[in-house]
């Protein structure tokens, strides 16, 4: 169940907003309140919020100075700000911290509940963002980053690799059907990657291991038959030395995030 915390020294509005937002989630929704940024920060501690909706006004520890502090967390919530002030410097502020809605008081009831909709939807595209970044392996991206430098040949490689990727694949196999010389070829594929043919192929192989892990549940065997790997014990050695973990381990830390996350 994702939660909600709202922080307002304010008790009328604090439990306003806390009455408006139960009536809507209809049991939904976790629905926490504090009383100060001081007592915010010490129930996060041992909390985790999906969505913060904090007054900026407050004794000690302000909103902004809240959200601030929170930005440092692993998985930050979004935030709503409200505030008695239209002071352009607060709201300026808020937009530089990332925060996604900036209601006035008096709150008009439709208004928050609209706000508090679109914030979620927010949150859920950032963790969805989260989970792809978690996917993705950065030299992938930064060989594809280079696509534009690809000449023909290299292309034409990257494509077979991607086709074939549950079949024994070498590099001279490669350089034979676009017709080149192995070794002119292996030095090309590095020029224009960055990578050398083996290094990519292996961390092609591994980036499909992952999307296997994370979107199927599928035994470890067939994920390591599925990317060229006969044998479920040496594609374990090769995806630990990739991601420092095995990959029943990367499977079960995802699980564990989309639990917390979500």
């Amino acid at each position: 169940m994702k939660t909600i915390l709202i922080v307002d020294d304010e008790p009328r509005t604090r439990q306003g907003i806390r009455k408006t937002l139960e009536a809507w989630s209809l049991g939904r929704y976790r629905i926490e309140t504090a009383s100060s940024g001081v007592e915010a920060l010490a129930w996060l501690k041992e909390n985790e919020a999906n969505l913060l909706i904090t007054d900026i006004r407050m004794p000690e520890i302000g909103g902004l100075d809240l959200v601030e502090t929170l930005s440092g967390m692993p998985h930050p919530p979004v935030v709503v700000v409200i505030s008695g002030y239209p002071e352009f410097d607060y709201a300026h502020k808020a937009l530089q911290l990332g925060v996604v809605e900036y209601l006035l008081k008096p709150i008009d009831k439709s208004k928050l509940v609209q706000a508090i909709e679109r914030a979620l939807k927010r949150q859920e595209e950032l963790h969805r963002i989260e989970r792809m970044e978690k996917l993705v392996d950065p030299k992938l991206i930064e060989a594809g980053e280079q696509e534009l430098k690809h000449g023909t040949f290299v292309r034409e490689a990257i494509r077979y690799l991607d086709e074939h990727l549950a079949e024994p694949v070498s590099l001279r196999e490669v350089a034979d059907r676009l017709h080149l010389n192995a070794s002119y070829f292996s030095v090309l594929f590095k020029e224009q990657t960055g990578l050398t043919f083996s290094d990519y192929l292996t961390r092609r192989r591994v980036q499909r291991a992952k999307e296997l892990l994370a979107g199927t549940r599928l035994p470890i065997q067939e994920i390591a038959e599925r990317v060229g790997y006969q044998s479920a014990k040496y594609f374990a050695k090769v995806f630990r030395s990739l991601e420092s973990v095995s990959p029943g381990q990367y499977r079960q830390n995802l699980a564990d995030s989309e639990e917390k996350i979500q």
